[in-house]
């Protein structure tokens, strides 16, 4: 029986190591089947809406395709593969965000070479239970775990342990019997941050805050932003023009996201503006925003590679929020990017954080704030370094 709680860097090293070692040369063909119903009734469509930017499915699937362990990704309600190579399935629910890759690693290994026919995951929880007494019976609860004349503190109790439901990893032959558990059983006991339900963590804005702060985002480890480009027309703005009879330009910004402009620049984030049209320096200047910009550039990475270099910075210390075709480039380059809520289909895709706000609607400040939690989350693990 395997456990997370206590993994060393060694530990972690050794199994990211895997997915060019064991993992490249499986003895077993593995798929993983996403777990991911369409009809949910507490969150409609929970499984696509975005949490903290990143549609909820999203999380666990990068989860499962940078552990390296699987040959196959499904994405299905709950039922057969239906391919007759699978040897070993890990059945995932969508509902994890918090799942790392270390813990696939982990348990592929405990499947594929310690003789496991079932793994699944489990979480510790210290709480004490008591006899349920129903309605209309006159009979008194009796405790389930403890012994109320010698209540153990905390830290002198073990706790129990929990199926949390993340991931149900099995051999085809259970499988196809219709089993999740079965054979020579083992539970992998998942660290209690990393244990994310959404199906019982409801609150929306509480699950984005764990994801924020305890979520995987990728293989490479995040840096802190030094660079911030933003697109002034969409993103800094609605992308509306206002010409008045003497052909003049006005625009207008919101107050929420010069504040963000702010806050970024006083946490000592260099902010530059960027803009295809060619904006009028002085309506530019009128915006007291205290930003570099260069307008008229059809081509934008030229002009960010530009900032970059004289910055020197590495692209992981840039982050670019976008909202148009020409932004793509430089949204798949930067170390952290972000469109508005209402930028084009092409800008969405590129991108590893969709802002709820629209532009020139907030969308700024929004990913101000999310880069602070990001940068604190890069500070946290320099720390326990």
């Amino acid at each position: 029986m395997a456990t997370a709680d206590r993994p060393s860097s060694s530990s972690t090293a050794a199994g990211l190591s895997r997915q060019t070692g064991d993992a490249a040369r499986p003895s077993a063909h593995m798929a993983a089947l996403i777990l991911a119903r369409g009809g949910s009734k507490g969150i409609p469509l929970k499984n696509i809406k975005l949490l903290a930017g990143v549609p909820l499915i999203g999380w666990v699937l990068r989860a499962a395709q940078d552990s390296g362990v699987f040959q196959r990704y499904i994405k299905a309600g709950r039922g057969s593969t239906g391919n007759t190579e699978v040897d070993i399935v890990g059945n995932i629910q969508a509902t994890s965000p918090c799942l790392h890759p270390t813990d696939l690693i982990r348990v592929a290994k405990m499947i594929r070479e310690d003789g496991f026919d079932s793994v699944f995951s489990v979480v510790r929880r210290h709480q004490f239970r008591w006899s349920e007494i129903k309605k209309g019976v006159c009979e008194v609860t009796k405790p389930q775990n403890l012994n109320p004349a010698k209540r153990p503190r905390r830290q002198d109790w073990d706790g129990e342990l929990y199926e949390n439901g993340s991931f149900y990893f099995a051999k085809r032959s259970l499988i196809d019997k219709g089993y999740l558990q079965g054979g020579k059983m083992a539970y992998y006991e998942m660290r209690a941050e990393h244990s994310v339900d959404i199906d019982v963590d409801i609150d929306w804005p509480i699950a984005e805050q764990r994801v924020l702060r305890f979520g995987y985002f990728g293989k490479e480890a995040l840096k802190e932003v030094k660079l911030l480009v933003c697109t002034i027309d969409g993103c800094l703005t609605t992308g509306h023009i206002y010409v008045s009879e003497d052909g003049k330009e006005v625009l207008s910004y919101d107050v929420r996201d010069a504040v963000g402009i702010q806050l970024l620049q006083q946490r000592g984030v260099e902010v530059r503006l960027i803009s295809e049209r060619n904006c009028s320096p002085k309506t530019l200047s009128a915006m007291k925003l205290g930003c570099v910009a260069e307008v008229g550039m059809a081509t934008k990475l030229p002009v960010v590679e530009k900032w970059r270099t004289e910055l020197n910075l590495c692209w992981k210390e840039v982050a670019y929020l976008g909202n148009e075709e020409s932004d793509v480039e430089c949204l798949k380059k930067a170390g952290m990017s972000a469109v508005p809520a209402d930028s084009c289909p092409a800008a969405q895709k590129a991108t590893n954080y969709i802002c709820k706000c629209n532009g020139g609607r907030g969308a700024i400040r929004e990913f101000a704030e999310h880069i602070f939690l990001l940068m604190e989350k890069v500070n946290s693990a320099g720390k326990k370094a």
